[in-house]
């Protein structure tokens, strides 16, 4: 080919390549001021202990849930989209409120079900840093960015004093992982076989009912596990108004998250194979509020769902490609589920990455800790 041929071409690309950067710049404006005021809001409130906290528990409530929504209520989404929004908010919304005036009244005003009693972190901040303001931030431009980043490392990461509890945190975290891959091929293969003989067409008016109870289940034991990444800003103790201020919040937050029916980061869920199906949505709610619910018998240290999410998806995707009849079928269907669960576990390992990096900006004890481990 011809040098100048190649050159034009080259020069198109290049063109090409600044036209789709500038046309995602103009797309994304309003979120980019959003996000540049948010940042600005931080830094102007950081020297105000009692007004930041109350600021990062705001970012970190929006943030938090409307990345985790893919875990909990991405497939609740998925098959319920031609239900009304509020239907939804409402059912979802009164449960967190039930979920969480339960661990405020059984554990004196602790909303976290105990997560933040574990050691480095059972100290609520008397001030903060600017980085701890914009973790919630930097969560916001990644999930914008449709990564399904462990909410846990990002927030929790940022407060803790301990490397110890940061490795503890992370451990549990691929425990999780390689146990929620597993059970999710081995439980999806048992299902397939019992869907293609005893599911065959429209799902049965049944399914419907039991899918809302699953979902509904998986949200509170989801609570749980992840209350403590939204109450980490706040003290440990709540009183009652500060107790009405936080699920108030969160209530009218996830109000917003339905309306928007997940927004950018539902896209992980929706791109996986039959979640609009009410019975494939419902056998992936189950199986995942029982490795949850397993997890928070464990122990109380925090964990990623996250990691336990994309864990469950992956093996049910791979299990999918195992039982295609045909081989050719077969090997393309196990090729593109590796190549899915690789994009989702480089995306988390990526969030990961980031909140390791904050964690070690933020506290010099952890740093001086990790030196000391390696």
């Amino acid at each position: 080919m011809p040098k100048e041929i190649k050159d034009q071409i080259h020069t198109e690309k290049v063109g090409s390549a600044i036209y789709q950067l500038f046309d995602l710049a103009s797309k994304e404006k309003s979120f980019i001021m959003l996000i540049l005021g948010f940042t600005f809001l931080c830094a102007v409130v950081t020297p105000y202990p009692e007004i930041a906290m109350w600021v990062g528990f705001g970012l970190a409530g929006y943030s938090a849930i409307a990345n985790d929504s893919i875990q909990t209520l991405g497939t609740f989404i998925a098959s319920n989209s031609n239900r009304k929004w509020y239907v939804l908010w409402l059912y979802i919304g009164i449960i967190f409120v039930a979920t969480v005036f339960y661990s405020w009244y059984m554990y004196n005003g602790d909303v976290s079900n105990q997560r933040l009693f574990t050691k480095g972190l059972e100290k609520a901040p008397e001030s903060f840093v600017f980085l701890q303001l914009a973790a919630p931030v930097i969560l916001l431009v990644l999930t914008r960015l449709r990564m399904p980043v462990s909410t846990t490392f990002l927030l929790l990461n940022a407060f803790t004093y301990k490397a110890g509890t940061i490795i503890k945190i992370v451990q549990k975290s691929m425990v999780g992982y390689m146990l929620s891959l597993s059970i999710g091929i081995v439980a999806w293969i048992i299902v397939s076989k019992l869907f293609s003989k005893f599911a065959k067409g429209k799902p049965g008016k049944f399914w419907m009912p039991l899918q809302w109870i699953t979902s509904g289940t998986l949200w509170a034991v989801w609570i749980v596990q992840d209350a403590a990444n939204i109450a980490i800003y706040l003290p440990r103790s709540l009183s009652v108004p500060q107790f009405i201020g936080f699920a108030g919040f969160i209530f009218f937050g996830l109000g917003l998250l339905f309306y928007l029916k997940g927004d950018k980061i539902q896209d992980i869920v929706n791109e996986k194979s039959g979640v609009k199906d009410v019975r494939a949505a419902t056998v992936i709610d189950l199986v995942y509020a029982l490795i949850l619910f397993y997890f928070s018998k464990v122990s109380t240290v925090p964990m990623s769902t996250t990691w336990v999410f994309i864990g469950l998806l992956a093996g049910r995707e791979i299990a999918i490609g195992l039982t295609k009849e045909r081989a050719k079928r077969r090997q393309d269907t196990v090729v593109k589920a590796f190549k899915l669960m690789g994009k989702d576990l480089g995306k988390a390992m990526l969030g990961l990455l980031i909140s390791l990096l904050l964690a070690l900006a933020i506290n010099q004890g952890v740093r001086e800790e990790f030196i000391n481990l390696f």
